[in-house]
């Protein structure tokens, strides 16, 4: 979904990466911990159409159709960007036959027609939306009977640095991440919800819950740096007002590519964050 991202005007001074490119790389970089959700979900057989809600550049869609090759799935987002991006993947993976494409805000009153799926998939959507329990039932209406609805949600932006880092500025990434968590209160109060009772209340059951737990070494993929360096570009101009001058200095030397500090050059990054998603049965 595009709606309430960190995204303000210094983004373009910086050279924050856009919000396309941030989507991709979280795809490339937690592509392992995609399917192992994947695989992890009840499902007695493959489902033969999927609605992905939110979704964005196609994580999910295409973790979704290589999972199961006989489904087809119709991918919804607000955002024309996203969904150009999505359809011109779908072509290089001569995958476009099996993807429809609908842009479409879910907060809106009236829905297109989505089908009727057997699996609904919102990976990091759901707490975009201003009114979740009437898009939850929604979403129970649409499903066929005995539809599976999936529930993926991160725990916040991923941290990237340890906590002694930068030399000169020790913890700067958690003063940066405290400084934006009131816009994050605000813009999106639903982020780290508890998805298991809206659930059941809109007549699911809820068949699994599970937390994920992600930990991986900057030197088990590069691009993890570009991930890093995207991702607290995207934090600065929220943050900058928040930060100290010598927190504000050092970070920008740490986004400075060119810099012997750049975030580029350091070999000690890591992606840590936590995953959990919940699996709800239409009955």
């Amino acid at each position: 979904m595009t709606r309430t991202h960190l995204h303000t005007g210094h983004d373009h001074q910086h050279g924050a990466g856009s919000q396309e490119e941030i989507l991709d790389l979280d795809a490339e970089v937690l592509a392992e911990h995609l399917r192992a959700i994947i695989e992890w979900l009840p499902l007695a057989t493959g489902p033969s159409h999927i609605v992905d809600v939110g979704c964005g550049t196609g994580a999910g869609t295409f973790a979704l159709l290589d999972r199961f090759p006989d489904a087809r799935v119709t991918a919804v987002d607000t955002s024309p960007e996203h969904l150009r991006r999505l359809r011109e993947k779908a072509c290089a993976r001569d995958m476009d036959d099996r993807v429809h494409i609908v842009q479409a805000d879910l907060d809106d009153a009236d829905w297109p027609d989505l089908g009727t799926p057997d699996l609904v998939w919102a990976s990091a959507s759901m707490h975009h939306m201003a009114d979740p329990d009437r898009v939850i039932r929604n979403i129970h209406d649409l499903l066929a009977p005995g539809g599976l609805f999936t529930v993926v949600e991160l725990a916040g932006v991923p941290r990237f640095l340890p906590a002694d880092a930068p030399e000169d500025r020790p913890g700067l990434e958690e003063r940066c991440h405290a400084a934006t968590d009131h816009l994050h209160a605000e813009h999106l109060p639903h982020r780290g919800a508890d998805w298991g009772p809206m659930l059941t209340a809109a007549g699911f059951a809820l068949e699994g819950e599970r937390t994920i737990t992600v930990h991986i070494e900057g030197s088990r993929n590069e691009a993890i740096g570009r991930y890093a360096l995207s991702a607290l570009q995207r934090i600065r101009g929220a943050a900058a007002q928040a930060l100290s001058p010598e927190d504000l200095a050092a970070l920008d030397r740490l986004l400075d590519t060119g810099s012997p500090h750049s975030i580029l050059r350091r070999g000690d990054l890591a992606v840590r964050t936590e995953r959990t998603v919940w699996a709800a049965r239409r009955t």
